[in-house]
């Protein structure tokens, strides 16, 4: 059965999607980028800033789902630049200290609003 997983906690969809949809025990989330939730505006600040934005959009919609980073088995980052990757992996290893997720990352020609990164996630329970 498709479960809709929608939370206040993360920004509100700004197309024809879900921000995360569960299906047999396993979570889909959508590509989250910095946007604050409470303003719907892309954070201040620049890769650092943004990562971090969105792993707390991406750990708001597993919370809501009752998911944890430790059932994340797949990430997808994209970045406008990979000069930008370090930095970036700097913030995503945070998050994932231990038995950290398969993943890709990949540089794009242009990301939705400008921003500098986007992470799709997938998780299992």
């Amino acid at each position: 059965m498709k479960r809709i997983i929608s939370t206040e906690k993360a920004p509100a969809a700004i197309g024809p999607y879900s921000q995360a949809v569960e299906v047999n025990g396993t979570l889909y989330i959508s590509g989250q980028v910095p946007l604050d939730p409470a303003t719907m505006k892309v954070v201040e600040g620049g890769i650092t800033e943004q990562t971090e934005q969105v792993m707390l959009n991406i750990g708001a919609i597993l919370t809501e789902a009752g998911y944890s980073f430790s059932d994340v088995v797949k990430s997808t980052c994209l970045l406008s630049d990979m000069a930008n990757f370090k930095a970036m992996n700097e913030v995503y290893g945070k998050y994932y200290s231990e038995t950290p997720p398969a993943r890709a990352a990949f540089a794009v020609k242009e990301l939705p609003l400008g921003v500098m990164v986007e992470i799709e996630t997938i998780a299992v329970k």
